[in-house]
């Protein structure tokens, strides 16, 4: 099987948060940003392995500042990290003010997701390549996250059999 580059699942998504995306503070629902973060993610995830996938796991989520009305939501996400049949992508979120053109970080995310073949069973994905320094940071942190989901994932099966 062939590896893939991070950039080969590069992916983008950008809208505008109006007034019905927005609780009472005027910033978006952290749910909604959620839902955009997941289908991102699985877009790179299904550009990586080229098969259907399904979200494993959301490890984590850091909100950092908010979104307001009126700014743009910029989502870019790509594959981190690769196992056999599964994959961890890293989703970061900045606002854009669409008059000046400012950026700032919002949140980040890591998201693992599992490829399945056609009877909806694990299948085995490419290795990932990374080559910016943004995806060398991120890759070098991978084995340590795996770990740390194995962990959780067990604890949950232990607690869920007493």
């Amino acid at each position: 099987m062939n590896s893939k580059t991070s950039a080969q699942s590069k992916t983008v998504l950008t809208d505008i948060v109006l007034p019905p995306d927005t609780n009472y503070h005027g910033t978006i629902f952290g749910g909604n940003v959620m839902a955009y973060i997941d289908k991102v993610a699985s877009i790179a995830a299904m550009r990586h392995a080229r098969s259907q996938v399904v979200t494993a796991s959301s490890d984590s989520l850091d909100f950092i500042s908010p979104i307001r009305t009126g700014e743009a939501i910029c989502l870019e996400g790509y594959v981190s990290y690769t196992r056999k049949t599964s994959m961890e992508v890293f989703v970061k979120v900045e606002a854009e003010d669409l008059i000046t053109g400012e950026r700032r970080l919002t949140a980040t995310s890591y998201l693992t997701f599992v490829a399945l073949d056609e009877k909806g069973k694990p299948k085995a994905v490419p290795q990932v390549i990374t080559e910016s320094e943004e995806e060398k940071w991120h890759y070098s942190g991978a084995e340590e996250r795996y770990e740390i989901r194995r962990k959780r994932r067990k604890q949950a099966k232990d607690r869920e059999k007493q």
